[in-house]
C-alpha cells in the first residue's frame, strides 16, 4: 500500500542559492523529527542554471514519484517544481508541493536574462495540477525580489491557499529567515497520518 511509505519532502533552492541556506537546515531537522526524510537539493550550476539541468536533477532525486512525495520550492525552484510537475507522465502524482517566492514570470531587470529559460515557455500549470494532490503558495506580502502578486497569481491558477507573510520580504536568509514555522505547519497538515 503506498500510504506506508515514509514521506520524502525534497527542498529545491533558488537563483544563487544553497541547499543550506535560509531556513532549509531548520526544516530539515524539523521534519527528520516527524520521521519524514528530507532533502535540500544541490542544483546545479545555481548561478548560471538551465531549467532542463534543474529538473532532471529533481527527477533524478525523487526517482518513481508517488503520492509519499512531497516538493518544497523556494523563489527559481518554485518554476523548477511546477517544469518538473508538468513533464510527469499521465497518471504519475505526487502529494503535495510547497510554492515559496516563487516568481510566475520573469522580470525584466537584466540581471535575471540568464534565468530564461525557466520561463519561456513557462511551466504548464495545467498539467502540473494533474500531477501534485495538493499545493500551498506561501508568499511575503512585501518581497522586493518577487512581487506579492506572483504568490496571488499562482494560488488563483493553481485553485490552492495563500498564506502571506507579513514584512516577509523574499522569505530568505538574507531577509533574517532562519525558521518558516508557517512552512511547517503546511506540511504537517498534509502528511499522511
Amino acid at each position: 500500500m503506498s500510504h506506508m511509505k515514509t514521506p520524502r519532502v525534497f527542498l529545491v533552492h533558488g537563483f544563487g542559492g544553497t541547499p543550506n541556506g535560509g531556513w532549509r537546515p531548520w526544516l530539515m531537522d524539523k521534519l527528520a523529527r516527524l520521521d519524514v526524510y528530507a532533502c535540500a537539493l544541490p542544483m546545479p550550476s545555481p548561478d548560471e542554471p538551465a531549467l532542463h539541468a534543474w529538473v532532471e536533477e529533481i527527477g533524478r532525486a525523487i526517482g518513481a514519484p508517488d503520492e509519499s512525495v512531497f516538493l518544497v520550492g523556494h523563489s527559481l525552484g518554485v518554476p523548477a517544481v511546477l517544469h518538473y510537475l508538468a513533464t510527469l507522465p499521465a497518471g504519475s502524482r505526487i502529494g503535495g508541493a510547497f510554492l515559496v517566492s516563487g516568481p510566475i514570470r520573469l522580470s525584466d531587470h537584466e540581471r535575471y536574462a540568464k534565468i530564461a529559460s525557466f520561463f519561456t515557455p513557462p511551466a504548464d500549470l495545467v498539467l502540473a495540477q494533474k500531477a501534485c494532490a495538493h499545493f500551498t503558495v506561501i508568499h511575503g506580502d512585501n518581497d522586493p525580489v518577487v512581487p506579492f502578486s506572483d504568490g496571488e497569481e499562482f494560488a488563483r491558477e493553481l485553485s490552492c491557499e495563500l498564506i502571506s507573510i507579513p514584512n516577509g520580504g523574499h522569505l530568505n536568509g538574507s531577509a533574517g529567515w532562519r525558521e518558516l514555522p508557517q512552512l511547517l505547519e503546511q506540511i504537517s497538515r498534509v502528511l499522511p497520518a
